[in-house]
C-alpha cells in the first residue's frame, strides 16, 4: 500500500512541475510563416508601374527611454527602426521607388509655407510618420512553487501620405502592436531570461503591419504620373524607364497642364484637371538607374508641338 501511495505521489508531483515550468513567446499583427508548403502555381506577372514614394524619418513623440531620471538612458532609436521596417514593407511589394529623406524639418517647412517647386524630393509622394507611444512592463506571477515573468512592449504609430505636387494630405492612419514573451520556473527549474531587446522591433514591426496595407492601397489607385522632357521631329522623351516597369509598346496619355489658382477656401493653391491633347506609345527606354533613366515614344494621336514640355504632363 506505502509503494503505492508513493507511485501516486511521485505521478502528481511530476505533472505539476511539468505545467508549471513554461516558456513561450506571441506577437500581435506580425507575418507568420507556415510549415506547410503548398503547390505553386505560376501566374502571370501583374503589370505596374512604379511610383516614386519619398519616406521622411519617422519622429518620436513616446516618452520611453528619453529621460535621464533615476540614471534611466535608452540608446535604442525607435524612430529609426519604424523607418527603416517600413521601407523594409514597402521595397518588398516591388511596387515602388523608395527615397528617404532624413531632412523632415526641412520639408516639413517647405510644405508649409507651399514652396513646392523647391523642395527636389524627386518623389510623387512623401510617407511622413510619428511613434505616439512606445514602451515597455514586465508582469510576474509568483506562486508557492512556480514563478511566470512576462515581459510586454507596446508600440502606436501614426502615418500620413502627402502628394508632393500640391502639398496635401491624402491619407492618414494609426496602428498599434503589441509583443510579448514568457518565462516560468518550477521548483527553482526552468528557463530564466533576462532583457529582451527584440520585443522593441517586434512590437514597432506590428504597428507598421497594421497601416501598410491602406497605405498600399492609396498609392497603387492614384494615377502613374511623369513628365515631357522634349519634344523633337516627332519624338517625344518622357522621365522614367524600365526601372519604373515601362516598356516597349506602351502608351500614355499626355495632358497639358491646367491653370494653377488659390483656394479661397483652404489658402492653398490647387492645379485644375488637365487638358488631354495626345497620345503616345514607347518606342525604346534608356538609361541605368530611376535618376538617368527615361523613354522615347512617338505619338499616336493629337498634337504637342504648339506646347512647351514644362506645360505637359504624362499619366496612366
Amino acid at each position: 500500500m506505502n509503494l503505492k501511495n508513493s507511485s501516486i505521489a511521485l505521478v502528481g508531483f511530476l505533472v505539476l512541475f511539468s505545467g508549471c515550468s513554461t516558456s513561450s513567446y506571441s506577437v500581435k499583427k506580425v507575418d507568420q510563416s507556415t510549415v506547410v508548403k503548398p503547390k505553386v502555381i505560376k501566374k502571370p506577372i501583374e503589370k505596374s508601374l512604379k511610383r516614386k514614394v519619398a519616406i521622411a524619418r519617422f519622429t518620436n513623440e513616446a516618452q520611453y527611454g528619453k529621460s535621464a531620471l533615476f540614471g534611466l538612458n535608452n540608446t535604442y532609436k525607435a524612430e529609426k527602426q519604424a523607418t527603416d521596417i517600413l521601407s523594409a514593407k514597402l521595397t518588398r511589394t516591388n511596387k515602388f521607388i523608395l527615397l528617404e529623406r532624413d531632412d523632415l524639418d526641412l520639408i516639413n517647412k517647405e510644405l508649409n509655407y507651399q514652396k513646392l517647386d523647391s523642395m527636389n524630393i524627386g518623389a510623387n509622394y512623401l510617407v511622413v510618420g510619428s511613434i505616439t507611444e512606445f514602451g515597455r512592463k514586465n508582469l510576474s506571477d509568483t506562486g508557492v512553487f512556480s514563478r511566470k515573468k512576462v515581459q510586454i512592449a507596446y508600440a502606436k504609430v501614426s502615418i500620413r501620405l502627402v502628394d508632393v505636387k500640391t502639398g496635401q494630405i491624402i491619407f492618414a492612419q494609426e496602428g498599434s502592436g503589441e509583443s510579448k514573451s514568457e518565462a516560468g520556473t518550477a521548483f527553482g527549474v526552468g528557463k530564466h531570461v533576462g532583457y529582451d531587446s527584440t520585443l522593441n522591433d517586434k512590437a514597432i514591426s506590428a504597428a507598421i503591419s497594421s497601416v501598410v496595407d491602406g497605405l498600399l492601397s492609396n498609392l497603387l489607385n492614384k494615377p502613374w504620373r511623369s513628365y515631357v522632357l522634349s519634344s523633337k521631329k516627332g519624338n517625344v522623351i518622357i522621365a522614367g524607364g524600365a526601372k519604373q516597369g515601362i516598356k516597349v509598346n506602351d502608351e500614355f496619355n499626355v495632358y497639358k497642364k491646367g491653370e494653377t489658382i488659390k483656394n479661397p477656401q483652404t489658402g492653398m493653391n490647387i492645379e485644375l484637371p488637365g487638358e488631354k491633347v495626345a497620345t503616345i506609345k514607347v518606342v525604346t527606354t534608356f538609361g541605368n538607374t530611376y535618376t538617368d533613366e527615361g523613354s522615347v515614344c512617338r505619338i499616336v494621336s493629337g498634337n504637342i508641338a504648339k506646347y512647351k514640355a514644362k506645360d505637359l504632363y504624362v499619366e496612366k
